[in-house]
């Protein structure tokens, strides 16, 4: 360390020796006199090795400044010392990132000063600068640098500290389309119950009736929950808003058996209301600490993980503030550095009916799958369930009941996390065909009333032989059909031989391009993201599985199989565009941002991304033979919708899952044209489950009433009443049997 000080003193004399007016000195008689072994212009090679540290700062190569270091800066301070000063700067002053530019370079043979002036990026506190000096010794015929903790901040002088006083202002709420909430800061209850603290006579039917009303659970499933418990063990309900479990908690109190706490943080309406789209929070991890802080977090926030809640991180928190202060070695503050105020976040109002929402996820219940609901003519998601849900509240460690419930969910085989909404992929089974029907009447070689003898049995691949599902059933063949007729009575003969012909008459890749012209194959755009699936052709088979596109391919892509696999949000867009005129919408969550002061951001606006490439007049006949499926007596979904009274088209489907059991989709809409309650599309997929008509169609049927009568109306036909299942399961008398068969 002594060496080092005089070093820098003689470094000191040498730059005072200097002359800074730009010229050279004279003598007495105008004569220039030498200026022996020192230079007062740039020396590159100093300044280029000056450059190479500071460039190494602005991309937090820590490691690599340390080697430029001289050996007498790195006999004192290890690398890990060296790389901890840097990261406790950063985490000091909340910097996102600096900016450098060099004022001047001063050398002598064998020491260099480089002045430079840098601007410090602070996310809590903006911009601010400080002029600054590296000390440069040469070393083996190199420049390297004399460090010191004032190479960080010139205000740091022996002894000194920095102190950063963030201020964030509370997170902003996520609402539904009519301002209810779906997110919030507030007061919460975490509720659990212990068996064997049950009062005695009538207090455990008063105390399930209350936990119902609060909960919105059936009083069987929660009697359920704990029906194996043993007394002393305590079993997790859910939680509640403070100001809905007072109005219970008197009655709650005088049964037993419930155990209440309370805490303060994310309240997520109904225990996770369209939990994957709006998503949750959770504390910043250790592996997440360096990176929040460099945002300007303190780092015992609560963030966003997924959904809404992470993609709008930054606007429900909105611009945090503070001031960063010097403290001296007593731990006193001497100057305010820099300060910042805050800037108000932006609530997030999403296109989701609350309500409706519900409604759609008590639909699913039971079942793994998915559904959406779109605005028929605008994309707006009005609901998005994917089953098994999960509960937000589980990953807030403030919450009682985190630690019996959340195991469950990232343990759970079902994986609860994904939005199988926007993330499953499926096999689309016989939904496909709208698509495939539309490739024959945009070829020219069909029309709607082309006919087709439905046998039964496909036996134009040589060598195989394909079955429709009828014979599945039992039920004599269809016979002679024209088109549309094959459509609404989901005739595979008729489809593979669609597939079988156009690939036959040159058109081999006309199934996959219009599919692709229908969206699938690419992401929706929808702002929490999806996954663009798989739409196989020539090139994507001959790339992946190695092999040449085959007649089988076309055969099996016409029915929704061979390696298609789309998402639910993809169908919807699609089946919407059927059903409103060939206007493909990005789907949207989004309906506007505001905040406190009524300041409006993003506010939502149709937006087109393309046409169906499908005339009007094929367009028409696609609207009609979906009609027909459920509003003809042989149309795949008659039966389900008897009685329905509303004006619907949809298509069943029954896809190959891999397993035994089927995937079952229904996707449709509705034409009703009515001003107070505009049209709708629906997707419904039920995993592993069997057929599109007998497990999903009675779902999608759900969804409408819903929608248009504001609560659910027909009972399943594996319910005993609605909401409460039966021990049996369904035995329609008509239905699509799945495909079945195997790829060429």
């Amino acid at each position: 360390m002594k060496n080092r000080k005089l070093g820098l003193m003689l470094l000191a004399v040498v730059i005072a020796g200097c002359s800074f007016s730009g010229g050279p000195s004279t003598g007495p008689a105008g004569s220039t006199l030498p200026n022996p072994g020192v230079t007062t212009v740039p020396a590159p090679d100093a300044e280029n090795a000056a450059r190479a540290f500071l460039d190494a700062w602005v991309d937090g190569a820590y490691r690599d400044m340390y080697t430029m270091l001289s050996p007498l800066t790195q006999e004192w301070m290890s690398e890990e010392e060296f790389i901890t000063e840097y990261q406790w700067f950063r985490s000091a002053t909340g910097l996102a990132r600096i900016d450098y530019e060099i004022i001047a370079a001063l050398v002598n043979p064998d020491a260099a000063e480089v002045r430079f002036r840098v601007t410090y990026s602070s996310a809590a506190v903006g911009d601010f600068e400080r002029e600054n000096r590296l000390e440069l010794t040469r070393t083996g015929g190199d420049w390297v640098v004399s460090w010191s903790r004032q190479t960080l901040f010139p205000d740091l002088e022996e002894g000194y500290d920095l102190f950063l006083d963030i201020q964030t202002p509370t997170r902003a709420n996520i609402y539904d389309r009519e301002g209810l909430a779906l997110a919030s800061e507030g007061d919460i209850v975490a509720l659990g119950v212990v068996p064997g603290q049950i009062g005695e006579g009538d207090s455990e039917g008063i105390m399930l009736s209350a936990l119902s009303r609060l909960l919105g659970t059936p009083v069987d499933t929660i009697a359920e929950s704990y029906e194996y418990a043993l007394p002393e063990w305590y079993v997790p309900l859910g939680e509640v808003s403070y100001e809905d479990y007072l109005r219970e908690s008197d009655i709650l109190f005088g049964t037993g058996g419930v155990l209440m706490s309370e805490y303060s943080g994310r309240y997520y309406f109904g225990s996770g209301i369209a939990a994957h789209a709006v998503g949750y929070i959770s504390q910043i991890t250790e592996e997440e600490l360096n990176e929040y802080q460099a945002r300007g977090y303190r780092g015992d926030e609560y963030v966003g993980q997924m959904g809404l809640e992470a993609v709008y991180e930054d606007e429900l928190r909105g611009t945090p503030g503070g001031t960063l202060y010097l403290l001296n070695d007593q731990n006193e503050t001497v100057r305010a550095i820099a300060s910042r105020e805050i800037a108000l976040p932006m609530a997030v109002y999403t296109t989701l009916d609350r309500e409706l929402q519900d409604n759609v996820q008590a639909a699913l219940q039971g079942f793994n799958g998915a559904i959406v609901v779109l605005e028929r003519d605008t994309g707006a998601v009005l609901a998005m369930a994917s089953s098994e849900g999960f509960d937000p509240h589980a990953f807030d460690i403030n919450n009682p009941n985190w630690q019996y419930v959340l195991p469950d969910i990232v343990n759970n085989f079902n994986q609860p996390l994904v939005n199988r909404a926007v993330n499953g992929t499926y096999p689309l089974g016989s939904v496909f065909k709208i698509i495939t029907m539309a490739a024959a009447l945009e070829s020219g070689y069909y029309d709607a009333n082309t006919v087709y003898t439905c046998t039964g049995e496909f036996t134009e691949l040589p060598g195989q032989v394909f079955y429709d599902w009828t014979v599945a059933k039992d039920l004599p063949p269809h016979g002679d059909l024209t088109l549309v007729e094959g459509l609404m009575r989901s005739c595979n003969p008729y489809f593979y031989h669609i597939g079988l012909d156009l690939y036959n008459r040159g058109l081999t890749t006309a199934l996959p391009e219009m599919a692709v012209g229908f969206g699938l194959g690419s992401s929706t755009g929808i702002e929490i993201g999806d996954e663009a699936g798989i739409v196989p052709d020539p090139e994507w088979k001959l790339e992946n599985l190695g092999e040449e596109w085959a007649p089988g391919d076309a055969v099996q892509l016409a029915i929704g199989q061979a390696s298609l696999n789309v998402t639910p949000l993809q169908v919807a867009r699609f089946v919407a565009a059927v059903g409103n005129g060939g206007t493909l919408y990005q789907p949207q969550l989004v309906q506007r941002m505001q905040n406190a002061e009524g300041e409006v951001q993003d506010e939502f606006t149709p937006i087109e991304q393309g046409t169906l490439p499908v005339s009007p007049e094929n367009l028409e006949i696609l609207q009609r033979a979906m009609t027909m499926v459920v509003s003809e007596r042989d149309g795949t979904a008659w039966r389900e919708f008897l009685g329905l009274n509303l004006n619907i088209a949809g298509k069943t489907g029954t896809a190959q899952s891999g397993l035994e059991d089927p995937h079952a989709w229904f996707a449709g809409y509705s034409f009703e044209g009515r001003e107070d309650r505009p049209d709708i599309a629906v997707v419904v997929v039920v995993e592993y489950q069997g057929e599109g008509s007998e497990w999903a169609a009675p779902i999608f049927r759900r969804v409408m009433e819903s929608y248009f009568y504001d609560r659910p109306i027909a009972i399943y036909p594996w319910e005993s009443r609605i909401g409460v299942l039966k021990t049996a399961t369904p035995t329609p008398e008509a239905g699509e049997a799945p495909e079945g068969t195997p790829e060429p």
